[in-house]
């Protein structure tokens, strides 16, 4: 029977000069891929035509939106960085979101959703910006708001939608005093206050939303039969923060009523 012949392994040398080889094709691959790649990328087949815009734009146009971003988007359908470009669009005034997606060959789609204001926000440094339906605060022309009666909200930074919430609940249970929430505050020691479009300004003391609602629920309820008492003399204030009752000042008249004896 045979002996199959010993295989002699190459000498050192070869075997460096062949792993060189294999690495230096590698590389030119490498390279000559880069090369094609940016050639295509160059070719004018592939320059930014046109950007077709998406969603409900009520402070913005396509014209503004267009004129405020085409600075910031460097680069052709194929080099552009998408992430980039979606911040671009992002920056303009009054936009909350936007998603960008390439459309085959030269084009991009753009759908924005701009922000709702829900209020006017005035933080801890007295500058006043919106907060949107989503308790977001944002920067923007407020002279661009179409509402006037906006609530004025306040509070330490990052609590918006906190007090967002708050003036939601507290809308329907202060209605029956009969003057809108012009103003609602949380202030930096955890205690809620707000300002009636009559001027009343009420002390909703510390707490959850429902337990602060609850709270204003029962001076709303028993208040009618404090003023009758006091021949319906206007409400000027209330102070809710005490554990048994509230305090009020009518027109010419302070008073101290136990709540829960009503």
């Amino acid at each position: 029977m045979a002996r199959a012949a010993a295989i002699t392994p190459l000498p050192f040398d070869v075997r460096l000069a062949l792993a060189g080889a294999n690495v230096l094709l590698t590389l030119l691959g490498v390279v000559m891929l880069a090369a094609a790649m940016w050639w295509l990328a160059t070719r004018p087949t592939f320059t930014l035509r046109g950007i077709a815009l998406e969603g409900d734009l009520a402070h913005n146009t396509p014209l503004t939106v267009r004129a405020a971003v085409n600075s910031k988007l460097a680069g052709n359908f194929l080099s552009l960085d998408l992430d980039r470009a979606r911040d671009a669009f992002e920056s303009v005034p009054w936009v909350r979101r936007a998603t960008v997606r390439r459309v085959f060959p030269d084009r991009l789609a753009v759908r924005l959703e701009e922000h709702r204001a829900a209020a006017l926000w005035d933080d801890d440094a007295n500058e006043a910006r919106l907060v949107n339906t989503f308790g977001e605060v944002f920067e923007a022309n407020i002279g661009d708001v179409e509402d006037e009666a906006l609530p004025r909200l306040a509070g330490p930074p990052g609590s918006a939608a906190r007090v967002l919430a708050m003036h939601h609940e507290l809308v329907p249970v202060l209605q029956p005093l009969g003057s809108a929430m012009r103003s609602l505050k949380l202030t930096g020691h955890g205690t809620w206050r707000t300002q009636l479009a009559n001027g009343v300004v009420i002390e909703l003391g510390r707490g959850e939303i429902d337990v602060v609602a609850e709270r204003a629920a029962r001076f709303v309820r028993t208040l009618p039969q404090v003023t009758a008492a006091m021949q319906q003399r206007p409400l000027l204030s209330a102070d809710l923060r005490h554990p048994d009752g509230y305090a009020v000042r009518l027109q010419g008249v302070t008073t101290t009523t136990n709540a829960s004896r009503r």
